[in-house]
């Protein structure tokens, strides 16, 4: 294999790449004038795919201005009437009127002054330092910067937005960066993410469209992978202007809500201490050993309030349970050393349980059942 790791899920690559091509352009920007051209010489150009993800991707190092956005396209009125639309339905349709917005990449702000006539208050971070001047001399609110790590923490941070436009397929580390990114938002923030279309390129037969600036090539499959696995959640994703690039609105993924877990936890930890007292003068058991009731048993702190648990599996008899270390006994125990109830947590087999119990002692037996809802008495 490779020495080679894949920059989305950092498997090896494969040893030889998917296209090798000669005597490239070691960069697209900054082109050589007269006196330079003694010095310029191509370069070796391999393409690769993970064989994990399937994200295609350069092997090179990344062209020296990888940081910076230079947008030629900018300069095109259509593309210029395109993206004042697009932008006024986005702030629109995700309610982000007079929120904060940050730019990822904002160039020379050419993006960065319609995304603040669309509505929002718009800020930008550059890592190119005339051009973080010249934003700031058309009164854009820019500072310099290139977000390269998982903590990067961006001036007046969090923001509600971000857009990160045909910018990304530049990043040699595009999980920091995105992780990065999502650090800097607010819960439940809306991203616009954009990159050059790569199942445009391979429909169309576009050779042409590789090129040492772009180290990774994007399929609209591996766009969403990458978004997903650095805390996003792909709300639509869709082929734009002309179907050269694939557009991504994220949201950032909050966490499970689990506020009502201690609630259920102090709820159940009451009806067992009332089981208990009502029933336990001759003691308590548990039935089941499986992780449902380990962590019952763990969490409910019910150490020193179980005679021992009774399992079935001859592994788990005669051992005790972990971290609370009561014995774990067949059920001929239940003969041997009668209790005056049990609490069965068998999950799914409980009922199966209930029915074994019934048959020994009929009605004679206090027995409850661990629920999802609760303790059911039976």
């Amino acid at each position: 294999m490779s020495s080679h790791q894949c920059k989305m899920c950092n498997v090896s690559l494969p040893l030889a790449p998917l296209l090798h091509f000669s005597n490239m352009p070691a960069a697209a920007q900054f082109l050589p004038d007269a006196q330079a051209l003694a010095q310029d010489q191509g370069i070796d150009l391999d393409i690769y795919q993970c064989t994990a993800c399937g994200l295609v991707q350069t092997a090179n190092e990344p062209v020296p201005y990888y940081r910076e956005v230079v947008r030629a396209a900018a300069f095109s009125a259509e593309m210029q009437t395109f993206r004042r639309k697009q932008f006024a339905e986005f702030v629109q349709k995700y309610a982000l009127d007079g929120k904060k917005l940050i730019e990822i990449g904002c160039g020379r702000g050419e993006y960065l002054a319609l995304w603040q006539e669309s509505g929002v208050a718009a800020y930008g971070v550059e890592y190119a330092e005339q051009a973080v001047q010249h934003c700031r001399e058309q009164g854009l609110r820019v500072t310099r910067g290139y977000v390269d790590s998982r903590d990067y923490a961006l001036e007046q941070a969090p923001f509600d937005a971000f857009a990160a436009l045909n910018f990304l397929e530049h990043w040699p580390d595009p999980n920091a960066s995105l992780s990065g990114i999502a650090h800097n938002l607010s819960a439940n923030a809306i991203g616009l993410v954009e990159v050059p279309n790569f199942d445009m390129i391979l429909r169309n037969n576009l050779f042409t469209e590789f090129i040492s600036d772009h180290i990774l090539y994007f399929t609209r499959e591996t766009l969403e992978t990458m978004l997903r696995l650095n805390g996003f959640e792909v709300i639509a994703c869709s082929e734009i202007w002309y179907g050269y690039i694939l557009s991504a609105v994220v949201r950032k993924r909050t966490a499970c809500d689990v506020s009502s877990f201690d609630t259920s936890r102090t709820r159940l930890k009451a009806n067992i201490d009332d089981f208990i007292r009502q029933h336990g003068t001759h003691g308590v058991a548990i039935w089941g050993a499986g992780h449902q009731a380990l962590a019952a048993i763990a969490l409910l702190g019910l150490a020193g309030e179980i005679s021992y648990v009774v399992d079935s599996a001859p592994f788990k008899q005669n051992r005790y349970t972990p971290a609370s270390h009561i014995p774990i006994v067949a059920p001929e125990q239940l003969h041997a050393d009668p209790v005056g109830a049990i609490i069965v947590m068998a999950a799914s087999y409980s009922d199966e349980v209930v029915k074994t119990i019934r048959s020994v002692w009929d009605n004679t037996m206090h027995v409850a059942i661990l629920r999802d809802f609760g303790l059911e008495i039976v």
